[in-house]
């Protein structure tokens, strides 16, 4: 443990759960709004930049560098707070009509996490839009705890929780846009527990609401408790992340200890 992960450190984390609109001007406006005072990271959902738009919509019109609008207002934004905040948006890639899928991490870090596994899922083709991102895996240091970087559909992929706890991550953070449907609700909550519990890990997973998407953003702890969740509309939810309930957890159940493979 580095003298930064003192037992009793915390984490403050607020998921914001609201809607992207269809125009990315609104969305800007709209982050210093949302966030929250007074918290050490804030998370907004998948596409926050900007909706998805009709299933299987052409996203690339709507696609920014890394260092454009968007980005300057959450950089802004996340100063006049003095916090971190995480956000998706579609990133102009080497593919012009297939952008990145994005998350953006900035404020008292920063880092891009570009989306590895597409939806191609449940009758949707995520990738005839969007480009995939390298395989490589995002950590970023907030508050003296490492962060891991997920993006919703990246959640069903075990290995890629557990290669982010390879790297040292003690938090995943997984914004969504969890489409609705049957079992997808069910499914959700079952693996943002299910990463925690094997992976001795909090895992903070912000959705867009319903009626579209799932909603339920929630908080789970390393023992796969839930801290806070939200239902299925517009909602923001907090929790607190102890560094001594993580080192607890470990030592109940050492399973990243007891790893043979």
């Amino acid at each position: 443990m580095t003298a930064s992960q003192q037992p009793g450190q915390t984490l403050r984390v607020a998921l914001v759960q609201q809607p992207a609109d269809l125009d990315p001007g609104v969305n800007r406006a709209r982050l210093a709004e949302l966030t929250p005072p007074d918290a050490d990271l804030v998370v907004f959902p998948e596409a926050f930049a900007r909706d998805f738009g009709a299933a299987g919509s052409d996203v690339s019109g709507y696609a920014e560098p890394v260092d454009g609008p968007f980005c300057a207002e959450l950089n802004r934004v996340a100063g006049a707070h003095g916090t971190t905040v995480v956000a998706g948006m579609f990133e102009t890639g080497e593919d012009p009509a297939r952008p990145y899928n994005t998350l953006l991490v900035r404020g008292a870090a920063t880092a891009e996490y570009r989306k590895i596994h597409l939806y191609d899922s449940f009758g949707y083709r995520e990738s005839d839009r969007l480009s995939a991102g390298p395989t490589k895996p995002a950590v970023v240091e907030v508050g003296g705890f490492t962060v891991g970087l997920m993006t919703c559909y990246d959640l069903r992929f075990p290995e890629h929780a557990r290669a982010l706890v390879d790297l040292g991550a003690e938090v995943l953070v997984v914004p969504a846009a969890w489409v609705a449907g049957p079992r997808k609700v069910d499914h959700w909550r079952t693996l943002v527990r299910a990463r925690a519990i094997e992976n001795t890990v909090y895992v903070a997973a912000a959705a867009q609401p319903g009626p579209r998407y799932s909603g339920h953003s929630l908080v789970v702890d390393p023992l796969g408790d839930v801290l806070a969740e939200a239902g299925e509309g517009p909602e923001q939810v907090a929790a607190t992340l102890d560094r001594t309930a993580l080192v607890e957890a470990r030592r109940t159940n050492p399973s990243l200890a007891n790893r043979r493979l």
